[in-house]
C-alpha cells in the first residue's frame, strides 16, 4: 500500500465519503477510502437516517392499524407489537445496505482501508502522506500505516452533542442508544425540537410512549417557516405530545425509575418533569479533532471547515464534504452532492457547485415536513416584495382517500417576476412531493411555469399545483 499513489484518498465513509468514492471510481480516479469502523456507511446508515426511517415506517403502519375500522378493516383489535421483530427488521435493512456499499467499492475499484485517517501536513512533491491508525485513532496499542495520495477529501462526519455534564447511558440517550432500546419506554423526554427530536418524539408516541418535548427556542423545527412550526405544534398537541417551548434545561437527575429534568419555563419559573428515558437531541458537532488540521492551512470555526464552492479548503489539494463543512446543512443529501462536486473538481469534470438555497430539508415525523429555499421571513428580510400562496391538504382528494388531511403547501414567490423563492410543506408524503419544488427552483422555473404543469389526478403532489396557483388566488380546490 505505501508504494501506491492514489489520485484521491477519502477519509470517512458516510454519505459524503462513499458517494465521492463511487463517483471517483466511475470517473477513473485511483481511489482509497479510509474508514475507522469495520463497516462502511457512517452515521447515516448505521445510527441515523436509515434505521430511524425504518422505525418511522413501522410507526406509520402501527398508526394505520389503530384506524383500521375507519378503512373497513375489522378483526385487528387484538394487534400486538413485536418490538424485537421491529428491531430485527431495522437491523436487516442496515446490514443489507452496508453489504451493498462493500459491493459498490469493489465494482468501482475503490481500495478500502480500515483505520483512523490523519493528515500529516501539506503535500510534498504533489503527494500527501495520510497516516492511518487502528485501535481508536491515536495509534496507542494499534498499528500505523501510510496512504499516499495526490488529493485528500475529508468527510469525517459528526457526532451528537450532549448537554454539559451528561454522558450517554441506558437512560440518557443519544441517537445511537435510542435506536437500540430493548423495549419501548413508557415515557420519554426529548430535549431539542429539530429534525432528530421531533422524529423520535413521533416514533415513540406512535408506539404509545408518553412523550414530552423541551425546546430552548420558541418553535418546533425552528429552521422551518414559522407557519410550518405552528402547524406541527397543533398536530403534535392533537396527538398528545406535550411541547414546552422557550425553555432552558437546568438539571438532569437520575431517579429510582428513570430521570428527572428541571427546567426554566419561558417565564423563568422552575418546572420539573420525569420520565423513564431522556433523549438529548440538541444538534451535532463536527468530528474534526485529531485529523491533522493543525498541520495545514485549513481554517475552521467551532470545528467546521471552511471551503469554497468547489469544496476546496485553504490547503491546496485538500477538500472537505459532509457534516464538517461550514455554512452547509448537516444533511446526508447535501453531503452526497458535496462529495460529487469535490471529486469532480479533482477529476477535471464540469460539475455545478452547490447552491445552498436549492438543498431540500426533510423531516419524517407525522405529519411530515419538507421545504426548499427561503422562508417567508427570510425572503422579506432580504428586501424582496413577496407574494404568498397557501393550499391546505383538506382540499386534496388523494389526501381524503388516504385519510391524511392535516397540513398545507406554502409557496413564497417574488411579487414582480414570479420567481419561486421557497416552498414549504407539512402533510402526507411531504418529503416526497417536495422534489417538484426542488426541480422547479433548480431549473429557475417561475410560478407561472408551474401553474402550466399538468399534475396527475388524484395525487398528493397535485396539491403542489394548487399551491402554485394560490399565489395568484387561482387555486381550484378550495
Amino acid at each position: 500500500m505505501p508504494d501506491t499513489i492514489y489520485d484521491v484518498a477519502i477519509i470517512g465513509s458516510g454519505p459524503a465519503g462513499y458517494t465521492a468514492a463511487i463517483r471517483a471510481g466511475e470517473w477513473g480516479l485511483k481511489t482509497c477510502l479510509i474508514e475507522k469502523a469495520d463497516v462502511l456507511g457512517g452515521t447515516c446508515l448505521h445510527v441515523g437516517c436509515i434505521p430511524t426511517k425504518a422505525l418511522l415506517f413501522n410507526a406509520e403502519l402501527w398508526d394505520h392499524l389503530k384506524r383500521a375500522a375507519e378503512f373497513g378493516i375489522e378483526g385487528v383489535e387484538a394487534r400486538k407489537l413485536n418490538w424485537g421483530a421491529i428491531q430485527k427488521r431495522k437491523q436487516g435493512i442496515v446490514d443489507k445496505h452496508a453489504k451493498g456499499l462493500q459491493f459498490l467499492m469493489r465494482k468501482n475499484k475503490v481500495t478500502t482501508v480500515e483505520g483512523w485517517g490523519k493528515l500529516t501536513g501539506p503535500a510534498k512533491n504533489g503527494v500527501f502522506d495520510v497516516e492511518v491508525y487502528t485501535e481508536g485513532g491515536g495509534g496507542a496499542g494499534g498499528e500505523r500505516s501510510t496512504v499516499k495520495a495526490k488529493n485528500v477529501l475529508l468527510a469525517t462526519g459528526s457526532e451528537a452533542k450532549m448537554l454539559p455534564g451528561l454522558e450517554p447511558d441506558s437512560r440518557v440517550l443519544s441517537n445511537i442508544e435510542v435506536l437500540s432500546l430493548n423495549q419501548i419506554p413508557k415515557s420519554l423526554i426529548v430535549v431539542g425540537a429539530g429534525a432528530v427530536g421531533v422524529e423520535f418524539a413521533s416514533i415513540y408516541k406512535s408506539f404509545e410512549s408518553d412523550v414530552t418535548i423541551l425546546e430552548a427556542l420558541p418553535r418546533l423545527v425552528p429552521i422551518e417557516d414559522e407557519d410550518i412550526s405552528k402547524e406541527l405544534l397543533r398536530a403534535f398537541t392533537k396527538r398528545g405530545i406535550k411541547c414546552s417551548l422557550g425553555v432552558k434545561v437546568q438539571k438532569v437527575e437520575k431517579t429510582k425509575d428513570g430521570v428527572k429534568v428541571t427546567y426554566a419555563d419561558k417565564d423563568d419559573k422552575a418546572q420539573t418533569v420525569e420520565a423513564e428515558k431522556i433523549l438529548i437531541a440538541v444538534g451535532r458537532a463536527p468530528r474534526t479533532e485529531n485529523i491533522g488540521l493543525e498541520k495545514t492551512k485549513i481554517k475552521s470555526e467551532r470545528g467546521f471547515i471552511s471551503t469554497n464552492e468547489w469544496m476546496q479548503t485553504a490547503e491546496p489539494g485538500v477538500y472537505a464534504a459532509g457534516d464538517i463543512v461550514a455554512g452547509f446543512p448537516q444533511l446526508a443529501h447535501a453531503g452526497f452532492m458535496e462529495g460529487i462536486v469535490a471529486v469532480g473538481k479533482i477529476a477535471g469534470k464540469q460539475v455545478k457547485p452547490l447552491d445552498k438555497n436549492r438543498i431540500p430539508s426533510c423531516t419524517y415525523c407525522d405529519p411530515q415536513v419538507a421545504s426548499v429555499g427561503m422562508t417567508e421571513a427570510r425572503a422579506k428580510e432580504s428586501g424582496r416584495k413577496v407574494k404568498i400562496g397557501k393550499f391546505p391538504f383538506l382540499g386534496n382528494s388523494k389526501a381524503t382517500i388516504v385519510g391524511a388531511h392535516e397540513g398545507f403547501v406554502k409557496v413564497v414567490a417574488d411579487e414582480q417576476y414570479g420567481e419561486i423563492l421557497g416552498v414549504h410543506i407539512i402533510g402526507p408524503q411531504a418529503t416526497e412531493i417536495v422534489a417538484e419544488a426542488v426541480t422547479a427552483m433548480e431549473l429557475e422555473g417561475t410560478v407561472e411555469d408551474m401553474m402550466a404543469i399538468i399534475h396527475a389526478h388524484p395525487t398528493l403532489y397535485e396539491a403542489m399545483s394548487d399551491g402554485f396557483n394560490s399565489v395568484y388566488g387561482l387555486q381550484i380546490n378550495v
